[in-house]
């Protein structure tokens, strides 16, 4: 089992790249959804125990790639368990654009919203750059992005 974390700020298409995944057959967990957080000081991370039990749970059997999709502060803790860290970008304006008009998901459409994405933009984004072993910038279609990433992650399977 390959486990791959996709991740990236607000409007540069995790959840949209997690569809087409699924769609191709692949096993993917949108944490945005669920029962995956839990409030600590007011903030949302990742419910340690819930996610550590998702991927202690891939056994024998499962499908051959894990897509967990997130974004949040404690996601460092389970960096090692991890094969693969997807960080998907998009310049400000597209982000902007997509935030405004996306009907899926409500949050982004108030003003503090935007300003907190833009100022993750410039703060948490380099941060998950570090991290990442794959960057895909999302101006492309999403079939365009959904082939870079299980390019890139076949390619280390061989080269492994």
């Amino acid at each position: 089992m390959t486990r791959i974390l996709v991740t990236g700020m607000s409007g540069t298409g995790k959840t949209t790249l997690l569809e087409e995944l699924g769609r191709r057959g692949h096993r993917v967990v949108d944490t945005d959804y669920g029962d995956w957080h839990e409030v600590v000081d007011g903030e949302r991370l990742w419910h340690e125990g819930r996610v550590g039990a998702l991927l202690d749970g891939v056994a024998d059997g499962s499908p051959e790639l894990l897509f967990v999709q997130g974004t949040v502060r404690n996601q460092g803790h389970f960096r090692a368990r991890f094969d693969h860290v997807v960080l998907l970008s998009a310049p400000a304006e597209v982000i902007i654009e997509r935030l405004a008009t996306r009907a899926d998901n409500p949050y982004g459409k108030e003003p503090a919203e935007l300003v907190e994405t833009l100022e993750n933009l410039e703060l948490v984004e380099p941060l998950l750059r570090r991290s990442a072993t794959l960057e895909v910038v999302t101006t492309v279609p999403v079939p365009e992005v959904a082939d870079v990433v299980l390019a890139h992650v076949r390619r280390a399977k061989m080269s492994s």
